[in-house]
Order: structure tokens, then sequence, then C-alpha cells
């Protein structure tokens, strides 16, 4: 293979910085302002989870807003996301006392449609759990969100919830306790092998 000239390789390196794209600035982002109310947003809901205020939280949501939680289930509208909030977080038979988080943003949110008035964003969470039944424990999440701007305003109109099912802490707690299980079955498996047949051997 023939060496490239290395004015055809300054020349090539030249074009390439020219077509990768330019930092994000405030004065190149046309959507700026929108991006800075979207982090507004999360901050919110971050903050509005953290302090179990669930007024805080549907005041950053559509009336019509959808939301997937964790276990699939699914909420539509400020009185289905409430009803599930309270039968999960505050009433009696609760599943958990508290929850909290730290949420992040992902790569920067996509702005769709003809005015740029849909944004799509996703990101990551460090959750920290405190069930009812057994203590705390923590959980990696992923969320993703679609939000509209009308009126001058951007809401949450879908939000989605998931982690991890085969790999986080609940997992590794199972896999622990059926690791001791097995080896207490082994064990005294064994111990009643022994002394069966020692009686055997003293009759």
């Amino acid at each position: 293979m023939m060496p490239i000239p290395s004015r055809l390789c300054y020349a090539l390196l030249f074009f390439a910085a020219l077509l990768r794209p330019l930092p994000m600035t405030p004065q190149t982002d046309l959507h700026h302002e929108d991006r800075e109310a979207l982090l507004k947003i999360l901050a919110e809901v971050e903050k509005a989870i953290n302090a179990q205020d669930i007024d805080g939280i549907l005041a950053q949501m559509s009336p019509d807003c959808t939301v997937t939680w964790w276990n699939a289930e699914i909420s539509r509208g400020h009185d289905d996301i409430r009803a599930y909030y309270q039968r999960m977080v505050k009433d009696p038979g609760r599943y958990i006392s508290k929850y909290t988080t730290q949420a992040k943003l992902g790569s920067h949110a996509r702005f769709v449609g003809a005015a740029g008035d849909v944004a799509l964003a996703e990101g990551s969470m460090e959750d920290e759990f405190f069930p009812i039944i057994r203590g705390p424990f923590k959980l990696n999440s992923r969320w993703s969100a679609t939000a509209a701007k009308s009126g001058g305003q951007w809401k949450i109109v879908n939000l989605h919830l998931s982690s991890n099912v085969f790999t986080n802490t609940l997992i590794s707690e199972l896999t622990r306790a059926l690791w001791l299980a097995g080896g207490a079955g082994v064990l005294v498996g064994g111990l009643v092998g022994f002394f069966a047949g020692l009686r055997r051997k003293l009759v």
C-alpha cells in the first residue's frame, strides 16, 4: 500500500475538523432556553420526590400525563398518578415508607415537531427505597421522558421508569440467599447422613 502524502493527510484532518459538530453553546443552540426550562423541571421533580411531595411532582406534569412505573404498572392522568403514589407510599398497607433519588440527564434533549415544541430526554437515577417489610435498598434505574410546550410552559406528558431485572440489588440478595440455603442444605444433609451411619454402626 502506497503511503498517503503528508499534505493530503493534513487536508483530510482539516476537513474532518470542519465536519465535526460544534460544541453546544447558548449562542449556537436554538433551544438553549428550552433546555434550561427542562433542567429546572428535572430538578423540581427530584426535589419533590425526595420531599415525598406528590403535588410537587404533579406540578411538572400535564393533566393527561402517562407514567410507566418500575413494576410495569401504568398511571394515566393526575388522579391515577396520585392514587398510585398514595397506595405505594402513604396509605395503610403501603409498600414503602419513603423513596429518594438522584437523577441525572443523559445526552442532550432532542426537539421534534415542526415548531420544536416536543422534547425527548433520558437519563439515569440512583434510587433508595425504604420498604415496610425489610431494610432499605438501593437501585440504579433509567428514565425517559417526553415533554411538550404549551402556552410557553414545558410539562412532562410521558414518563417511563425502568431498572435492570437481571442484575440489581434484589437479585444479588436473592442469589446470596439461595447459595446460603443450598450450602446449609448440604451441611444438614451431610450431618444427617453422618449420624444415621454412626447409629447403624452402634446398633
